[in-house]
């Protein structure tokens, strides 16, 4: 088969096209004839050897999440049958051969049948960002109706999707943006308040929307400096739940706040092999969301399935311009 891979880390013109043998399906797995995929953060890392590289080696077919068609069935698996149409979120990370190709080996426990209301590009820009949406606000934060939540980075890949889904547990939704063009698109997407960040600070906007006492969760998408500020954003006992840890940060806030902190990394399940099924039930119960209209994926730009496509859909990801997310599609597709 064709795949997209890289044979040296670096720029987003490091993708070439290779022959590789075809994935044979293991137990408990499908093979699934790619029809679409979507760029995410640690995609990018992985091909710039950033992050994210154990167990890799040349060549290596990148990029985490998927949307396809069930090609091949592997002993044991009763979920699914060939023909299926399903999205997923498996492979690209610690040597496992990721989606840029024309087929993948994925772990049935991992994968879902497809919103039946989105196209394979659109279903593709889904897995990652929902997964790890639904660990942040459901399984960890469980909001309630009429909790006050903060969402860092609405119109970014999981943010946007952090909205739409704190919405559908009942919440009272305010994001940051940087624009005031994002901030209309936050509001699209059902932002009860949206924070310009660049010229509001924590202590002015969690007095302006929360009379000074805080939210009772601040999902923080961003890390770094953003952590810092969702402690400063949090009520008294409230809870931070966030996507980057690895830095170095005060706790005073959350020490004086006695403030619960979570970490998500979605990718723990693909990379130690724990809690896999649970992803493929979130991804049955997100498809079911969006085929009812209550969330919807932000697309920012679709690429064609090349080497050059793959390459310009990693660069516009780099430029920071990116709305929502960017995905990869094939013309038959």
């Amino acid at each position: 088969m064709k795949a997209i891979a890289i044979n040296q880390h670096g720029a987003s013109s490091v993708f070439t096209e290779i022959d590789t043998a075809d994935p044979i399906a293991r137990p408990g797995h499908v093979i699934v004839r790619v029809k679409a995929t979507s760029v995410n953060p640690v995609d990018v890392k992985i091909r710039m050897g950033s992050e994210g590289t154990a167990g890799l080696s040349f060549p290596a077919i990148l990029h985490i999440d998927v949307a396809g068609v069930i090609s091949s069935i592997g002993e044991g698996v009763t979920r699914f049958k060939i023909g299926d149409e399903v999205y997923g979120c498996f492979g690209g990370i610690v040597g496992i051969p990721g989606a840029l190709a024309d087929q993948m080996e994925a772990d049935a426990d991992m994968l879902a049948l497809k919103p039946r209301s989105l196209s394979f590009g659109e279903s593709a820009s889904l897995p990652l960002v929902g997964i790890t949406a639904w660990e942040a606000l459901v399984d960890r934060a469980v909001i309630k109706p009429n909790d006050n939540v903060l969402v860092h980075g609405g119109t970014g890949g999981v943010g946007h999707i952090g909205i739409q889904l704190a919405k559908v547990l009942g919440a009272r939704v305010s994001t940051t943006v940087s624009t005031p063009e994002k901030a209309e698109t936050a509001r699209r997407l059902g932002a009860d308040e949206v924070i310009l960040y660049r010229s509001e600070t924590p202590p002015d906007y969690v007095q302006r929307l929360t009379e000074g006492k805080g939210f009772d969760t601040v999902f923080d998408t961003v890390g770094g400096e953003v952590l810092q500020n969702s402690l400063k954003a949090a009520k008294r006992k409230g809870h931070v739940v966030s996507l980057i840890g690895y830095d170095t940060y005060d706790l005073t806030d959350m020490h004086f706040k006695a403030l619960r902190l979570d970490f998500v990394f979605m990718a723990i399940s693909i990379i130690h092999n724990q809690d896999r099924k649970h992803h493929g039930e979130i991804l049955e119960r997100l498809a079911a969301l969006v085929d009812r209209g209550l969330i919807k994926p932000l697309i920012d730009e679709q690429y064609e399935f090349t080497v050059f496509g793959v390459s310009a859909a990693h660069a516009r990801l780099e430029s920071g311009r990116a709305i929502g997310k960017i995905i990869i599609e094939r013309q038959d597709a």
